[in-house]
Parts: structure tokens; C-alpha cells; sequence
């Protein structure tokens, strides 16, 4: 019996890892179940889990969450101090699916005991990734790639030597904006922007996906989990979401991971811990049903958040934090209807020239990262008035 902890157990990661959970009780049990503000749904799904203990983020949801759970006998919390004991408690795995920077802290908390990490949270090696994987190192942590394209990747390395590899790609559906002309993204809004074709994965994921930042973080995530080099990394749009990682050999052979677009399979290769787990209630991939899989390139000049993305990548440095934090900061104001679409790029990119002689190296810690992430804030919410307004 393996213990699993859920770091953003409220969330869609957590909901598909909790079905696979729920599917083999013969070999998981429930640990912590950490959320975010949601003290009734955190509750409900600690009674239905069994789970060991459970936090919320939010401290002013305490009371909520205490009612929630009330005669089961679990014991709970809220605020950073609870979500922190949340991770230190027993675990053999910990997901980490916290969506952006502020998974920082509860991922390299469980890092720093060693613990088997199936990572959701791409930011943690967006903004301090040097910091992560020298840690990793240092606490013999295990990283396991809980992104369907990163974790085909992964599984397609079994053909041979990262020293082999000529080429990495990660595929993108394209979002809701993929055959749309600039002119009518400029003036999508926020609800247009998070109707992602393949994926439901929050408001904030949505629209990066659409923005294809969300393409910008998985390169960044892509070159520490596998220590290549940027310029071995790229991204093709492949609209039937069935590819999700290519891997070019130095022979020219193409070896590619191919799955059902469902976030169950990533989770139950990272869970298995090399077995295979069944995925009741999930549909296997029928290529003749799928009929044809089809190919395009990036239009940068209408997805400029990636062109962003890769500049900060190659920077490298402190620039991948930068770009994170800045981007944060105007998705928000995007859903806020305080600027059009464009303005996410425009900002973004004007923080990262702003910063650009600031912060010259990467973060030494997460500490670091997280003083930089807050300066950064600061500066990006001042410059909103700045940007494009919308419409």
C-alpha cells in the first residue's frame, strides 16, 4: 500500500487523480488533500477519501472547512503553516498540481523530505528550476512528469539516450483561437478565450492555453526535467490532442507518445511507479476511429506569448521567473476585462525587458524566486494602466 498526498486535491488534477485512487484501493491509501478556498468541496472529498488530514491555503476558510469536517475525525487546517504540516505528514507519492507560483512552496517542501513527486505544477521549474533540480538531487527527490506531453516524452526516452535525442517536441491543440485572425482574437474575451477544444483545466490554464503560454512554460519545464538544451525544443500544433510528445533521434526515427487525451493516464504511469494500472471507466485509443492525425506549425505572429517564452528560455537566468509573474498578473487583469488579449503579451514582454538588467542569474532558492516573483507583481500591476485597455 502506497500513501498519496494531493497538493490542489479540489482541482482537475486532483479529481482525476482521486478517481484513479478510488479505482485501486487494494494499492493506494489517501494521505493529506490540500486545496485552495473551497472548504466544502475539500471537506466532502476527505470524507470520501478517508484522507489522513486535511488544509486549505486560504486561512480565512478555516472555520468552513472545520465545520465541513466536523465528527470524522480528521484532523484539518488552514493558511501556509497547515498546508506545509499537510506535506510534512507520511507520503510515498505527493502530486503536486497547485496551480502557478504558488506551488512553490508546498512542492520544494516535499522535495526537500525526499519524496516521490508526480508534478503538475510547471511553475515551480518556471520560476526556480536550477534551485529544484539541485535540490531534487541533494534530497534524493524523484521528479515524475505529470504533464501528458512531458510525460510522453519521458516514456518515449525508453528508445534510447537523452545524448541521442536531436530534438524534443511538445504538441499544442491549438486552443479555441487556432483558425481565428488577430483581429478577432484581439477582441475575444475572457469566457471566448477559456473554451479550450480538448482540456478543461481551470479558468487560468485555459487561457494560457489559448494565449499558448502555457506551450512557453512546458519548453521551460521540458529543459530542466530533461536537461536539453533550448534549442533542441519545440512545439507543433496537432489539433486531435492523440500525440502528446515527439522525440527526434540524431538517425532521424521519430518516436512518439500517443493516449486519449484524459489526464488519467499520465497520473496512473506516474502512480504505478513503473506498473501499468487499469483506467476503468477510460477510452482506449481507436486510431482507425480517429480516422487522421494532422499537423501545423506556430503562428508566433498571432500566439506572441510563446515567441516571449522562448526568448526567456534562452535568457535563462531569472528571466523564466520574471515572465511567470508578469503573466500572472495579466491573465488576471485579462479575466478582469482590464485589457484585451494582447495585452497579456504586451505586458509580459515589457516586464521582461524591464527586468532584464535587474535580475541578470537565476534564483539560488525558492526564496529567492519568490522575492523576485513579488517584485516583479508589484511592478506589473502598476504598469496595467499602461497597457492596452479592452476592447
Amino acid at each position: 500500500m502506497l500513501t498519496v498526498s494531493i497538493l490542489g486535491a479540489t482541482g482537475s488534477i486532483g479529481a482525476s487523480t482521486t478517481d484513479l485512487l478510488a479505482q485501486h484501493t487494494d494499492r493506494f491509501r489517501v494521505g493529506s488533500l490540500v486545496g485552495g478556498r473551497d472548504a466544502a468541496a475539500l471537506g466532502k472529498l476527505a470524507r470520501e477519501m478517508n484522507a489522513s488530514f486535511a488544509a486549505l491555503a486560504d486561512e480565512s476558510a478555516g472555520p468552513a472547512l472545520a465545520e465541513a469536517l466536523a465528527g470524522s475525525g480528521i484532523p484539518n487546517g488552514a493558511g501556509e503553516s497547515a498546508v506545509l504540516e499537510a506535506v510534512s505528514r507520511d507520503a510515498d507519492i505527493v502530486v503536486a498540481a497547485v496551480s502557478g507560483a504558488a506551488g512553490l512552496k508546498p512542492t520544494h517542501a516535499a522535495l526537500r523530505l525526499g519524496r516521490t513527486i508526480a508534478l503538475a505544477n510547471k511553475e515551480s521549474l518556471v520560476c526556480a528550476g536550477d534551485a529544484f533540480m539541485r535540490d531534487a538531487k541533494r534530497y534524493n527527490a524523484v521528479l515524475l512528469p505529470v504533464d501528458s506531453e512531458h510525460n510522453a516524452l519521458a516514456q518515449a526516452l525508453g528508445g534510447g539516450p537523452i545524448s541521442d535525442v536531436a530534438k524534443m517536441t511538445i504538441t499544442a491543440s491549438g486552443g479555441p483561437f487556432r483558425t481565428w485572425t488577430r483581429e478577432r482574437i484581439q477582441a475575444a474575451s475572457a469566457a471566448e478565450a477559456a473554451k479550450h477544444p480538448t482540456w478543461s483545466m481551470g479558468m487560468k490554464i485555459n487561457i494560457d492555453s489559448a494565449s499558448l503560454m502555457n506551450k512557453g512554460l512546458e519548453l521551460i519545464e521540458a529543459h530542466h526535467l530533461f536537461t536539453i538544451g533550448h534549442d533542441r525544443l519545440d512545439v507543433i500544433v496537432h489539433p486531435q490532442s492523440i500525440v502528446h510528445g515527439l522525440i527526434t533521434w540524431r538517425d532521424g526515427a521519430v518516436t512518439a507518445g500517443l493516449a486519449m487525451p484524459d489526464m488519467r493516464v499520465p497520473i496512473a504511469h506516474c502512480l504505478g511507479l513503473g506498473d501499468r494500472l487499469s483506467i476503468a471507466r477510460g477510452r482506449g485509443l481507436d486510431l482507425a476511429a480517429t480516422g487522421s492525425l494532422t499537423f501545423e506549425p506556430v503562428d508566433e505572429g498571432r500566439f506572441p506569448c510563446l515567441r516571449i517564452a522562448r526568448a526567456a528560455l534562452a535568457d535563462g537566468g531569472a528571466a523564466p521567473t520574471v515572465m511567470n509573474a508578469a503573466n500572472e498578473i495579466a491573465v488576471a487583469a485579462f479575466i478582469r476585462g482590464e485589457i484585451a488579449f494582447y495585452g497579456i503579451a504586451e505586458l509580459v514582454e515589457r516586464a521582461c525587458e524591464h527586468f532584464a538588467s535587474v535580475f541578470r542569474t537565476a534564483p539560488a532558492d525558492v526564496d529567492e524566486a519568490l522575492v523576485i516573483d513579488a517584485e516583479v507583481r508589484t511592478w506589473s500591476a502598476r504598469a496595467l494602466p499602461k497597457t492596452h485597455a479592452a476592447g
